[in-house]
Order: C-alpha cells, then sequence, then structure tokens
C-alpha cells in the first residue's frame, strides 16, 4: 500500500464532518498529533444538526447504519461506542405507504421481515424474500473487507479471489434484475433497491453490487442515537479532544503552504500559519482540489449524485402513518429516476422519504411538537437547468400537498417549514453541483476508479470523504477517515 513520504508526526486534518473525525480518531490511535481545523461552529459536516426555534433538527443524514465502524474509531483512542453514544435500533427501520394505500413495514430482523411481506404479498413473495436476504448478506461478506474496507493503488488491487466471488454472486451484472430475480410483487422490489439512489443511481442500472447498500438498511440495522444524528459528530469530537487532539472550531483553512511537492504548514482565513508534517483533506472534493491547487487528470468528467429539496418544520401533531422514517411511494417509480438522473427534471409522481424523529425521542421538542423532515429527490445543477429561485417556493407547497394527498390528511395547513433546501441552496454551502450526495457510484466512479485518496501532486497530503473512497453515507465516509489515516501511518 502507497503511503505518504517523510515524516508525519504533526497531521493538520481539514474538516470536522464523519470523515475527518474519523481520520482523527485512528491517527491518535497511531501515536500522531493531530490538529483538526473545522470552518464552522459545530462538527458534522453532511451530519449536522441546527437548532429552529428550540427544536433540535438533523440537517444532514437521518439514517445511520453500521454502528460498528463507529464503536471501531472510538476504540482506536481506547473508548467505545456504548461510551459515548445511547443508541436505538428502529424497528421498523422504514415504513413504505404506496400509491394505492396499501402499506409495508420494513423490518430487519428476518422473521419479522418474512411474516410482513407474507401478510403483505403472499407466501411465495416471503419465499423470495428469504433468498434475498442470503444474497445480500453473502454480498456483503465478500466486499467489506477487500472492496469496501480497502486503500487502491491501482485497478490491478481488485485481482483477488473475491474478485471472483463477486462475479458469481452477480455483482458486475445490475441490480434491478437481480432484485426481480427473487421477488415479483413491485412494492417488495422497491423496499430492496431505492436505496441505489443514495448512490446517484437508477436501481435498473446500478451494478450488484451496491446491493449492500439494501444489506446496510435491511439486515444490518437502522439506528437512532440519543440527542439526534449530530450528537455522533459531537461524541467524536470529544472523544478525539481527550486523546489529546487540538480540535478548533471556527476555523478555515485559506490555501496550503507548499515547497516543491510537500504541504510545509496550512494557512487560515485569519492569517495564522499551521505548521504541519502531513495534511488530511476532509472536505467537499471540489474544496479539496482548490486547496491542494490541482486536480487529478480523468478520462472521463467526474458525474454527480442527483440532489434533493429538504423541507425542515415542525407540526402540533402527528399521524398514524408517519413513523421514525416513512418512504411515500409514488406510482410512478422507472420514470422518476429517469426524470432526474438523465432528464433532468422535477419528479411528476414525487416518492419522498419523511422522517420524524420527535417519534422515537420527543424531547427534541421541548413544546411537545413534531419535528418533521421531508426529503424529495431532485436534479442536480449540472443535470438540470431550474429557476429554483422561482420554482422553489411553488414546489415546496407542492410537496406539502402531495404527502396531504397520501395520507397524511390536514399536512399541508399543520406543517411549518423552518427552513428549505433547493440544489441552489446546497450550492450555496460550498456543495459541487448542488447536491449533498456528490460524487455518483458508477462504474467508472467505484472502487480504484473512483477519485483517490492519494494524489501525485503532493507527496503528504490524504483526501478522505464522500468524493473519494469508498464512497457515499456514514458508513462510507467513517471508513474513509480509516483508510485515509492508513495512508498516513501505513496500518
Amino acid at each position: 500500500m502507497r503511503t505518504v513520504t517523510g515524516p508525519s508526526d504533526h497531521v493538520v486534518v481539514i474538516g470536522g464532518g464523519l470523515a475527518g473525525l474519523s481520520a482523527t480518531l485512528h491517527l491518535l490511535g497511531a501515536g500522531r498529533r493531530v490538529t483538526l481545523l473545522e470552518q464552522d461552529k459545530t462538527p458534522g459536516g453532511r451530519a449536522g444538526q441546527a437548532d429552529f426555534g428550540g427544536n433540535t433538527v438533523d440537517t444532514g443524514a437521518s439514517v445511520l447504519t453500521m454502528p460498528e465502524l463507529l464503536d471501531e474509531a472510538f476504540s482506536a483512542v481506547g473508548e467505545s461506542l456504548a461510551d459515548n453514544l445511547t443508541l436505538t435500533r428502529l424497528d421498523p427501520a422504514y415504513r413504505a405507504r404506496f400509491a394505492d394505500g396499501s402499506t409495508i413495514a420494513v423490518h430487519t430482523d428476518a422473521t419479522a421481515m418474512e411474516a410482513e411481506i407474507r401478510a403483505a404479498a403472499g407466501p411465495a413473495e416471503a419465499e423470495g424474500y428469504r433468498r434475498l436476504r442470503r444474497w445480500l448478506t453473502e454480498l456483503y461478506a465478500v466486499q467489506k473487507d477487500h472492496f469496501i474496507g480497502a486503500n487502491f493503488d491501482s485497478p490491478l488491487d481488485l485481482v483477488r479471489p473475491e474478485l471472483a466471488k463477486l462475479a458469481a454472486l452477480g455483482g458486475f451484472g445490475r441490480l434491478g434484475p437481480k432484485i426481480d430475480g427473487f421477488l415479483r410483487d413491485d412494492r417488495v422490489r422497491r423496499l430492496f433497491s431505492f436505496q441505489a439512489l443514495y448512490a446517484g443511481l437508477d436501481p435498473a442500472r446500478a451494478i450488484g453490487a451496491y446491493g449492500v447498500i439494501s444489506y446496510m438498511d435491511t439486515v444490518g440495522g437502522v439506528y437512532y442515537p440519543s440527542g439526534g444524528m449530530g450528537e455522533i459528530a459531537r461524541a467524536m469530537a470529544n472523544a478525539a479532544g481527550r486523546a489529546g487532539a487540538e480540535v478548533r472550531f471556527g476555523t478555515e483553512a485559506a490555501w496550503l503552504e507548499r515547497v516543491s511537492s510537500r504541504v510545509r504548514a496550512v494557512r487560515t482565513r485569519s492569517g495564522e500559519r499551521i505548521p504541519c508534517d502531513t495534511v488530511v483533506l476532509a472536505t467537499e472534493l471540489g474544496t479539496a482540489y482548490r486547496l491542494l491547487g490541482a486536480r487529478p487528470r480523468r478520462p472521463l468528467p467526474l458525474r454527480y449524485s442527483p440532489s434533493a429539496v429538504v423541507l425542515h418544520g415542525h407540526a402540533p401533531k402527528s399521524w398514524p402513518d408517519l413513523g421514525h422514517h416513512t418512504i411515500f411511494f409514488g406510482q410512478a417509480w422507472e420514470k422518476t429516476f429517469s426524470e432526474i438522473i438523465r432528464e433532468g427534471r422535477l419528479m411528476s409522481d414525487p416518492s419522498l422519504l419523511v422522517t420524524r424523529p420527535t417519534a422515537t425521542e420527543p424531547g427534541l421538542a421541548p413544546g411537545g411538537d413534531q419535528v418533521i423532515s421531508v426529503l424529495a429527490p431532485a436534479p442536480n445543477l449540472r443535470r438540470g437547468k431550474i429557476d429554483w429561485g422561482r420554482v422553489g417556493p411553488a414546489y415546496r407547497t407542492e410537496l406539502l400537498r402531495t404527502l396531504e394527498t397520501r395520507g397524511l390528511t390536514g399536512f399541508a395547513d399543520d406543517f411549518t417549514v423552518d427552513e428549505a433546501i433547493t440544489p441552489a441552496g446546497w450550492a450555496e454551502r460550498g456543495l459541487t453541483a448542488g447536491t449533498p450526495f456528490s460524487l455518483a457510484h458508477t462504474f467508472s466512479q467505484t472502487g480504484p476508479f473512483r477519485p483517490g485518496n492519494l494524489m501525485r501532486a503532493a507527496d503528504n497530503v490524504v483526501l478522505a470523504g464522500c468524493g473519494t473512497t469508498p464512497g457515499v453515507g456514514i458508513p462510507p465516509v467513517v471508513i474513509s477517515g480509516r483508510l485515509a489515516a492508513g495512508r498516513v501511518t501505513g496500518r
């Protein structure tokens, strides 16, 4: 495995999101001195949190899977996940409501999910689920250490026995048809394929290997940390501080001071000079390239994931159909992916994710309201040519009316929007192409073909975060921090 060259005693980590925090903990565990710089006043990045009128709202990631990866990061400094966070396993992980009015709960317990599918779609579909679950479990087992959790120096690193097993499992075929081979009911198929959208892909076109995201959601389990998702970053930052890291919020890196091919110091926006031996750039990929003053040459241009319109708000009541995570599926499914990914248009028949964390932790809203967030997939700014300043307010109203017609009677009147974020809003926050989901996981942006975490432009700079390996989502970015630390320490 290639590593940074020269001394690496003092590492400056730029970016206090989960990737930067993971890298910090692993570096500290390997005996490095670490200075962590975060431009915001609080940690979290894409897994951040805000206060709206006294209500605690998660403004980014809302789904936590594979918490053992967090435990691994805490363990690097002699602590544990249990020491720092209280997790609740959500059951059901999701509730799904379909256009025909039917509902299916997604349980991660095999027996409970089999019973749910048998009741909704019959015994043959329940048998198909059992076979699908076995396939997803095998798919994850063959990928977790050697593909998802590994650093790559070249595509030749893929050539190992596990590659043949992955191919035999159908990992290089199409995910949609593979799932169709197990299931016949269109509603059940959606429950195990919609996760491809997290990776910026149409399930019908995603490679089968991305069934691992379905595994994380529907087999590994979905969790909720007390205090909200923002508590994850706070706990990691506190653990880093106890382990000796200098954690500095409200400190923006402006540029990297270089001598030949080595970075000697980080210059902050306030003019401060922070000498260092090595730098980990755990930032937006475009920001990392800007700070470094270079970007790698690629045969194909980078392709970004779809974006989302997100509404954060509150309501004085709840609705029977609204769980912690509820997916409202429209009638059109394949058409939805075509519209937002290929045509750059708004969904004509929206499918929406509604999150109500007060279903699990009422104390997030001390006044007794329900904290609710609505996420609607949308084209990113490079694919779509939508005037969000004009369209945004009308689309917000349309989304609320859509949920009202899907069973949330009175939602448009009772739900107060505290914040509405469109792709234009994500761009204003520095996210390339106006998407919080970074690069799409196309084949040419997967594994060793994704932008690497080592760059030839500098001998002592490593990248971390969702724009580099292994990819998007809480588990991948936590892994990316470990992989970045490994590039420094050689572990």
